[in-house]
């Protein structure tokens, strides 16, 4: 017999808890202000246009900076970057400009940052947006790819960092 429980928002994170995921900065500057944010909900969504998406709270309002510029960067994550991470996702370092300090960044197509030495980044441009619950779904058309050293993934675990 299965295991069931009344969903609720605190079995949920439970359970995603143990939901591995990559984690990745998602970032963009428009009209001079930079945003990045740590997340885990990124997947690829087709190859015939290049397209992946990004998850975005909507109950952040810095993360408006998201929806208004059109274009955004996944940084995907080595495990070399656990402090990065940790910045980005809001522990220690609060300011943006002193978050994108901890590392170096450069820009390809679209002028969002792009990691220097992610595993592999992917500068985007926005090609559709759907709101649904507490977040908003970024689609983004890849426009140009960054390939940095070949690292293991830092990835987000039983809500910790493991690397494979």
């Amino acid at each position: 017999m299965l295991n069931t429980q009344q969903m609720d928002p605190v079995l949920y994170r439970e359970a995603m808890s143990r939901y591995a995921g990559h984690v990745q900065i998602v970032t963009t500057e428009y009209e001079g202000v930079r945003r990045g944010v740590t997340i885990t909900a990124a997947c690829s969504v087709s190859d015939r246009p290049p397209m992946l998406l990004v998850c975005l709270n909507n109950n952040n309002p810095n993360n408006a900076v998201f929806f208004e510029a059109g274009y955004f960067a996944l940084n995907t994550l080595g495990a070399q970057h656990q402090t990065l991470a940790n910045a980005f996702a809001g522990f220690g370092v609060k300011e943006a400009d002193a978050r994108f300090a901890l590392a170096e960044w450069q820009v390809l197509s679209t002028g969002a940052p792009v990691l220097s030495d992610a595993v592999v980044a992917f500068d985007c441009r926005v090609a559709d947006r759907k709101v649904t619950a507490t977040h908003t779904v970024l689609f983004g058309e890849v426009a140009a790819v960054h390939f940095g050293p070949r690292e293991p993934a830092l990835i987000y675990l039983d809500r910790g960092y493991r690397s494979l």
